[in-house]
């Protein structure tokens, strides 16, 4: 695997070379390298925490010094495209090796592909996101192909392995979540999934199924019918979606959403600053691209006419506004009428909400109060609370759970109270109406965390070709001016 020529031909005088002889031919350069490799090697085997890794500095001892195992027997092939070949295949061996250590235990870059985080994040932005800050996670599937999450490019097969499988563990970090942090993490709602039908998730796709189409049984239904949802996979919690949205709620809060408005134990919290809601404005005939450019609103967002719909009596644009934003687009010559927020109007709200099926008929604006699950606490159960918290108990922490006869079972034991084994989230995006989030999709477990994005390494504006694209005021930019 590395290029220094080791000789490791026979000596004269006693057909091989003794240990002492091999240990005098090394380069000075060599121990050194080895000594580094081997302090470092040694930090991470006491950050992990298992002194039983440190059985392996023999192998490198042998890999940088001795030379006993073969590593390097192509460096004498007599074969031009045997050397070639196989320099070419060490080199990238080599290199996947630190890719896959750097990626799993200090950071890795990451794409925003939606408008979830925008104003404060935006599509087409390439982050370098700090996996050291709460403490790296081992990796539950140890074995897989470092630059792919889930999926193999080209032949579309699983990059990873679920040979060996590892329980949950997290390196000691520099911190804990905080609250206003941006946090990458797997997404919750996507363990399970139909590989023709990914979105929306499986949760909420057996929803429609069951109460729009009329399907009695959702699951069945599309396990039944692989030729159009395709194969159903179950993957592990660290081969899942990688979702970035901002830490709200932390562990034991209790949170509340009123009128749009979030409140933590009590207390209305501050929005971010470049937070955005949705706004119905409306307009005597389209805006242009230019101005919703001035404006700093994405094509995307705004859409190329104004929309009309029974409920409203003049065409509209529904758009996501900053404060900054909205004070722009009040002067816009087009404007016809008084901007209101989407909460104020009547068009329908945003159906599928946490709990999903559970029938509690909460909405996007609205919440009533509940409990952020805290590892250790116990919480009194109920029939009326349980549909909150039984995803969490039995998806993310493993457990069965019944009712029968108005009684809470949980693995065969009736029980009224649960001391939860993780520390839980709540996770929203800056653009509010349009964020899928802990809204949807319920509380993040701690052992789905990433890391946290540290700056913004180049951005691309998806509204203009290249190199006009490149957005250099980005470049190195903080991706949470919050913080």
């Amino acid at each position: 695997m590395y290029s220094e020529k080791i000789n490791t031909s026979p000596s004269p005088a006693s057909g091989k070379r003794s240990f002492a002889d091999r240990l005098r031919e090394i380069k000075p350069t060599r121990w050194v390298r080895f000594g580094v490799v081997a302090l470092l090697y040694t930090l991470w085997c006491i950050w992990m925490g298992n002194l039983w890794l440190l059985l392996v500095l023999p192998l490198l001892f042998d890999i940088y010094i001795t030379g006993y195992i073969p590593l390097t027997w192509w460096k004498k092939s007599n074969n031009k495209v045997t050397r070639t070949l196989m320099s070419w295949v060490d080199a990238i061996v080599y290199a996947l090796v630190l890719v896959y250590f750097i990626f799993a235990f200090i950071g890795q870059n990451y794409k925003i592909p939606s408008s979830s985080l925008e104003k404060t994040l935006l599509v087409g932005d390439f982050l370098w996101v700090n996996k050291a800050v709460y403490g790296p996670r081992v990796p539950q599937t140890p074995i897989h192909f470092p630059l792919a999450q889930h999926t193999l490019p080209i032949t579309n097969s699983k990059s990873y392995s679920e040979l060996i499988e590892l329980d949950y563990h997290r390196l000691p970090g520099l911190r804990d979540v905080e609250r206003y942090d941006i946090v990458v993490f797997n997404a919750p709602c996507a363990d399970t999934v139909p590989l023709k039908v990914p979105e929306p998730d499986y949760y909420h796709l057996v929803q429609i199924l069951e109460e729009e189409k009329g399907v009695p049984d959702g699951r069945a239904y599309i396990a039944e019918n692989e030729d159009i949802f395709g194969e159903v996979v179950v993957r592990p919690v660290d081969r899942r979606e990688n979702f970035v949205k901002r830490a709200i709620g932390l562990p034991g809060d209790r949170l509340k959403i009123v009128n749009d408005v979030v409140y933590i134990n009590g207390k209305p919290l501050e929005e971010p600053q470049y937070v955005q809601h949705n706004y119905v404005v409306p307009v005597s005939g389209a805006i242009s691209a230019e101005q919703w450019k001035e404006a700093g609103v994405s094509l995307a967002d705004a859409g190329v006419q104004p929309q009309t719909d029974p409920s409203i009596p003049f065409p509209f644009y529904n758009i996501p506004l900053t404060k900054e934003a909205l004070a722009k687009v009040k002067s816009f010559p087009q404007v016809n009428g008084e901007i209101k927020l989407l909460s104020e109007c009547s068009l329908p709200l945003v159906q599928g909400i946490f709990p999903v099926g559970q029938g509690l008929g909460w909405n996007l604006r609205n919440m009533p109060e509940f409990w952020i699950p805290k590892q250790g606490v116990t919480l009194h159960l109920t029939t009326a609370n349980l549909p909150i918290y039984r995803r969490a108990i039995e998806a993310y922490e493993g457990n069965k759970v019944d009712v029968r006869d108005g009684k809470i079972f949980i693995n065969g034991k009736q029980t009224d109270y649960y001391t939860f084994k993780l520390d839980y989230y709540w996770m929203m995006g800056d653009n509010r109406d349009n964020s899928s989030d802990s809204r949807f999709w319920g509380f993040v477990p701690e052992d789905h965390i990433v890391g946290t994005p540290m700056t913004v390494l180049i951005s691309f504006d998806q509204d203009r070709s290249f190199p006009a694209s490149i957005r250099w005021n980005r470049i190195l930019h903080t991706p949470n001016p919050d913080k």
